[in-house]
């Protein structure tokens, strides 16, 4: 049985740790025991622990090697290490990584430690050998939708992920809770008539809302019947640009914060936006939209070209940045005008079967076998 010692660190929920939990269920499909070494106040995880996943605590990277075994061992990273910390794991361990983000405007000597790199779409995979990395993982590990309904309701919560290393995050956000009332906070969401957009994501400089919709906004604020739903939370300056990008949609644009139950949420939107496209990896919120029918509305670039399949479990529009949102904006006035809205589910089967369990399964279980030959 294949030991593999896995790794993600990060202290929020995002795309990342949707993939890391997916793929670490994938492992025991394939036959291997994990250990899961995560944040202690991240309890995104708790629901993993079985007689074959155990979960190990650990704050900060620099706690990694004591608590790793001392013989020689295969450890999968999947948040971002340190140098000293990883140079130290690769010198013990038959080490493995995912880069999650793309190699756009970002050196990759920090992943030259590795030896072995995997990452998630084919887009990533050739910014990584652009880069003249070696020990590349040929095949891109798609993720699956992970998104089992839970009994959780969707009420709305504050969209403010709370640094507390910065004094003002800890302030704002004790200020947010002492504002809101108990009603607002209990507030059930709704959807309201007309066409319902929605963003479903970690809000993160790598989607690039704001700029995204300090373009579209203007295109959507011509169309009384359009509201926009934000689910998801993000750091303060974030949420202050988008809020900026967002004002002249007024009550029309609601923010939900981070939602577990987004199986309850994705069937309540007429389409979903993804961010801009160059320094997203994949995009698990695009895969998840479209396996419980709802379509997307993404920019036409990679990754997006891999998990959009145009006019059949969405549409792809234009770069906004190169044509101000000219073809985003017709195709708005055509779905307005009565274009069919696609189900992927039916449209696109075909497409969403490299994005589910099984396939997940099936990568699994040839990753395993790259990284057990390992020397």
């Amino acid at each position: 049985m294949t030991l593999v010692h896995h790794v993600n660190l990060q202290p929020f929920v995002g795309g990342g740790e949707v993939f890391t939990r997916a793929l670490t269920r994938a492992f025991v499909a394939a036959g291997a025991q994990v250990t899961l070494y995560c944040h202690p106040r991240n309890a995104f995880w708790r629901s993993l622990a079985s007689e074959r996943v155990s979960l190990r605590a650990v704050e900060h990277e620099r706690g990694l090697p004591e608590l790793l075994p001392r013989e020689r061992s295969l450890v999968l990273t999947e948040s971002p290490i340190p140098a000293p910390v990883l140079e130290a794991l690769a010198a013990r361990h038959r080490l493995a990584g995912f880069a999650h983000m793309p190699l756009y405007q970002r050196s990759g000597e920090s992943l030259r430690p590795y030896h072995l790199l995997a990452t998630v779409s084919r887009y990533c995979i050739e910014l990584l050998r652009k880069e003249g990395l070696p020990h590349i993982y040929p095949e891109p590990v798609y993720g699956s939708a992970d998104v089992a309904r839970s009994d959780a309701p969707v009420l709305r919560r504050s969209p403010l992920i709370v640094d507390r290393r910065k004094l003002r995050d800890v302030l704002l956000g004790a200020l947010e809770k002492t504002l809101e009332t108990a009603s607002t906070r209990k507030e059930p969401f709704r959807k309201r008539p007309g066409l319902t957009l929605g963003v479903v994501s970690l809000i993160s400089p790598i989607k690039q809302f704001p700029a995204l919709f300090g373009i579209l906004v203007p295109r959507l604020a011509a169309h009384a019947q359009v509201n926009l739903e934000i689910f998801g939370n993000g750091s303060y300056a974030q949420l202050r640009d988008l809020k900026r990008a967002l004002a002249p949609l007024g009550h029309r644009a609601r923010f939900w914060g981070y939602q577990e139950n987004v199986a309850a949420v994705y069937p309540q939107l007429d389409y979903l936006l993804t961010g801009l496209p160059e320094k997203e990896a994949l995009g698990l919120n695009a895969i998840e939209a479209q396996c419980c029918g709802t379509p997307v509305l993404a920019p036409d670039a990679p990754p997006f070209t891999e998990t959009v399949q145009d006019g059949a479990s969405g549409f792809r529009y234009r770069d906004p940045r190169a044509d101000g949102g000219a073809h985003f904006a017709e195709i708005v006035r055509r779905i307005l005008g009565g274009l069919p809205r696609p189900d992927p589910r039916v449209a696109a089967r075909e497409h969403l079967a490299q994005f589910s369990e099984a396939a997940l399964a099936g990568r699994a279980r040839r990753l395993l076998a790259a990284l057990s030959d390992l020397e």
